[in-house]
């Protein structure tokens, strides 16, 4: 276990631990978080990122959309998270309608920065204006392409994309732009495992999979999905790390360990 892996590491993981551990060839782990509860156990357990997910607006509140999250949810639950944590790397999204704009994406980002205590904001899509100018302001950005839940009206269902030429090739041009723009960090949702090797590879920014194959730099997975909590359907790409665990903890760290060794996801969670 190296210097970026040691859980008993107390000052917070930074984006450039993030680079450097792609740089090794050392996985990042990420789950979402939304209260200070799990993410005290989530930290406990190892786990490198922790994303305060507009995801929240389904686990959380019961919607059957991430729609309707608002800035004061995601800055509350960030509160939440970012009070218990002391070696894990917090990212927020900005939800729905919340970075029109580059001023309005600015304001709302520092609203997470500020008063969230997060470390850096993830918004959906190729929207190189805005995050080109959220980083000439200072502050961190996380780009996410592939699925976009705040698209859901647009794409009609949740399902696989990049999967025709014309539109894997779109998907690296929109990595490698949204890279040059300044984002730290890009999540890849829902995409071919052969495309997003094919990012991950060309990047030198960090990449993070869901449904995105084995060979991206890093993973993250929805927290009540992994858990095998909730009423929503748990998604291919996921899977049931509590049925051979004894507890919580115990799921995490197994979660963790599995992402670290090359073994989650498998191909049967893989596209």
């Amino acid at each position: 276990m190296n210097q970026y892996s040691s859980s008993s590491r107390l000052k917070p993981l930074s984006v450039t631990d993030l680079a450097a551990m792609k740089q090794h060839g050392e996985k990042i782990t990420c789950l979402t978080a939304y209260d200070a509860s799990f993410s005290a156990v989530i930290d406990k357990a190892g786990i490198d990122v922790m994303l305060v997910g507009d995801s929240l607006g389904m686990v959380i509140q019961g919607h059957d959309a991430t729609l309707p999250v608002t800035i004061n949810d995601m800055v509350y639950h960030a509160r939440c998270v970012s009070k218990a944590r002391q070696r894990a790397f917090i990212i927020a999204d900005l939800p729905f309608m919340s970075y029109t704009t580059p001023v309005i994406a600015a304001k709302n980002a520092a609203r997470l920065l500020q008063d969230g205590g997060v470390q850096m904001v993830k918004l959906e899509g190729a929207r190189i204006e805005i995050v080109s100018f959220l980083v000439d302001q200072g502050v961190p950005v996380c780009g996410h392409l592939g699925l976009l839940p705040q698209s859901i009206n647009q794409l009609g269902s949740y399902k696989i994309q990049g999967k025709d030429r014309a539109d894997a090739e779109k998907m690296v041009a929109d990595a490698h732009e949204l890279q040059q723009a300044g984002a730290g960090l890009l999540v890849l949702e829902c995409v071919p495992a052969a495309l997003a090797k094919e990012i991950s590879v060309q990047l030198t920014i960090p990449v993070i999979g869901i449904g995105a194959g084995v060979d991206c730099d890093g993973q993250v997975l929805v927290l009540y999905d992994m858990l095998n909590i909730g009423t929503v359907k748990r998604p291919r790409f996921s899977k049931n790390f509590i049925r051979d665990a004894a507890g919580i903890e115990e799921a995490i760290v197994a979660y963790h360990q599995a992402v670290k060794q090359l073994q989650f996801p498998a191909l049967e969670h893989s596209f």
